[in-house]
C-alpha cells in the first residue's frame, strides 16, 4: 500500500474504531445517534469508516473530561 499524503485524513473501519476506542459496535453506534461520537463516512450501502483523526481527537477529549 502506497503511503498516505496525510494520515489525518486516512479513514479507518468501524472494527479499527472499536480497537482504538475499546468500545463495541453497538456503543458506537449508540453514542453516534445520540451525536457524541464523530460522524461516519458512506463507503457504500452497507459500509462505513472514520476519519481516523476525527476518533483520535475524541479519544483525547474523554482523556481530558477525566481530569475536569
Amino acid at each position: 500500500m502506497a503511503p498516505v499524503a496525510n494520515d489525518n485524513y486516512a479513514l479507518i473501519s468501524l472494527k479499527d474504531t472499536c480497537s482504538l476506542t475499546s468500545m463495541s459496535k453497538t456503543m458506537i453506534h449508540r453514542l453516534r445517534s445520540e451525536g457524541r461520537f464523530p460522524a461516519a463516512v458512506a463507503l457504500g450501502e452497507k459500509r462505513i469508516a472514520f476519519v481516523r483523526s476525527e476518533v483520535h481527537d475524541w479519544i483525547n477529549g474523554r482523556i481530558a473530561a477525566r481530569a475536569a
